[in-house]
């Protein structure tokens, strides 16, 4: 699932996002990467709330490690829902063709009493 994540995020680089951390603050900024452990870089970076953490005003751009991250919010127009659903089918396929196999092999044939 990582990689479905992953190349779903990198669809959304250059477009506007949220980001709300585990410690309650959100930020929002303009997605420049993101990784394989969807560690995330913005530029263009706003705090929410400046008044409740005014040491994040100066932030312009930030690096997010994704283990501190609770959930970023996307614009739906920016969702490529057919392209999500197809990168899942690709991914559970492998998965689905190995449990009908394993199905298809488990079964066992009783000999005549």
């Amino acid at each position: 699932w990582t990689m479905i994540f992953l190349s779903f995020f990198k669809t959304l680089v250059g477009k506007e996002v949220a980001v709300e951390l585990k410690n309650d603050v959100v930020l929002t900024g303009t997605l420049h990467s993101v990784d394989q452990y969807l560690n995330v870089k913005l530029i263009n970076v706003q705090v929410v709330e400046p008044q409740k953490y005014p040491q994040l005003v100066a932030l312009s751009n930030c690096f997010i490690r994704g283990s501190v991250v609770r959930f970023i919010q996307i614009n739906p127009q920016h969702v490529d829902v057919q392209l999500l659903q197809d990168a899942a089918r690709k991914e559970n396929a492998p998965a689905a063709a190995a449990a009908a196999t394993t199905q298809k092999s488990s079964t066992t044939i009783k000999p005549k009493a």
